[in-house]
């Protein structure tokens, strides 16, 4: 018998999510040397991983006949320390994405409402369909977040809202004050969800804590795969109430975080040099991307992020075209003329700016 006619019926509508494409792919696809490909698709650290992270990783690989920690102690006391917050506040993921989906599992499912912007970050969508929610898009005038528009979406079955801060994939930010503002806004009965993937390469991040402590419905997320460059050991968090996080708890699978990962992400809190030198190279790098963005005569989308939005005539032309040439970026199918880059180092910013150029000149 055929899978698919015994499977739920809303999997066989349920979106794939598309991540960028690897080197490994890249390099297969077109005959490239692994090391001459720059992957800027992914928003990852271009620096690589934390030293100290590797350093606890290579440590920890010595262990792995046994289980994980299943309640992440050190690194647990490690957050809730840098937070100040209780470690009942907190719950880990395979990635902040899994933390995603445990809200999905614990708070969505058919007849409830999920609230999040149209250009906002995938994954929201995904959880939502997934467990036979509605997901209710709202649009994003200038690729912003219309915290209004947002407020009015709510509705009696509402019980969740996905925002970003700053957007993946537009890179836009709210004020502290306009997300609280938003947050003191909702209904007690409806959770905030606020994704805060890319926070730490703002200079002044807003800050939602007195919320929780007052007793706001909002969980922030955080990762340890951006400005940590642990994308690969899969690490994320959320901060909140203990309430919610006791309900998260019961919907994550037991021993999620590896040993190894568990290891890394705890050193790498404390290698606050490696965070620095990551906030300079991302900040010196918005501004050369936006400077050969302005010399191509490309609109771009002004970043709080590690990556900005920039408009071309074909986003998925140039995404083939860049690709064979050693450049990897991220096209989207619900913004067809524009293409996400990461910001990389300064060799690989030129080479792409380059490589924007070439493709450029095929469109004349």
């Amino acid at each position: 018998m055929e899978a698919a006619r015994f499977a739920q019926a809303h999997i066989l509508s349920q979106p794939v999510y598309q991540p960028g494409k690897p080197i490994s792919q890249v390099a297969r696809e077109f005959g490239l040397d692994p090391q001459q490909i720059d992957k800027l698709a992914s928003n990852e650290n271009p620096l690589g991983p934390s030293p100290k992270a590797m350093e606890a990783a290579a440590a920890a690989l010595r262990e792995v006949n046994l289980y994980p920690d299943g309640s992440c102690w050190d690194l647990t006391g490690k957050v809730a320390a840098r937070l100040q917050m209780g470690r009942d506040q907190l719950i880990f993921g395979n990635g902040s994405n899994e933390v995603l989906e445990l809200v999905a599992h614990v708070f969505l499912g058919p007849g409830a409402e999920a609230v999040m912007g149209v250009h906002g970050f995938a994954v929201y969508k995904l959880v939502t369909l997934l467990l036979g929610a509605k997901a209710v898009e709202v649009a994003m005038p200038g690729f912003a977040h219309d915290l209004a528009a947002m407020r009015a979406a709510v509705t009696p079955r509402t019980r969740v809202i996905f925002l970003a801060n700053p957007n993946n994939p537009t890179g836009t930010a709210h004020t502290q004050a306009e997300l609280i503002g938003f947050a003191r806004s909702l209904p007690e009965n409806v959770l905030l969800v606020l994704d805060e993937a890319y926070t730490e390469y703002q200079d002044y991040a807003p800050d939602l804590r007195s919320l929780i402590a007052g007793g706001q419905a909002v969980l922030c997320t955080r990762t340890f795969s951006k400005i940590y460059g642990l994308a690969g050991l899969r690490v994320g968090y959320g901060f909140t109430r203990p309430d919610i996080a006791a309900l998260l708890q019961r919907a994550r699978a037991p021993f999620n975080i590896n040993t190894v990962a568990q290891a890394a992400a705890t050193a790498a809190l404390d290698d606050a040099a490696f965070v620095q030198r990551s906030r300079e190279v991302n900040r010196a790098g918005l501004k050369q991307l936006a400077a050969g963005f302005q010399e191509l005569g490309l609109p771009f989308v002004p970043s709080a992020a590690n990556f900005i939005l920039v408009q071309v005539p074909d986003g998925a032309k140039a995404f083939q075209f860049m690709q064979a040439r050693g450049t990897i970026i991220r096209p989207f199918g619900n913004l067809p003329t524009h293409v996400r880059i990461t910001v990389g180092t300064a060799a690989q910013n030129e080479r792409c700016v380059a490589n924007l150029r070439a493709y450029l000149a095929t469109c004349a």
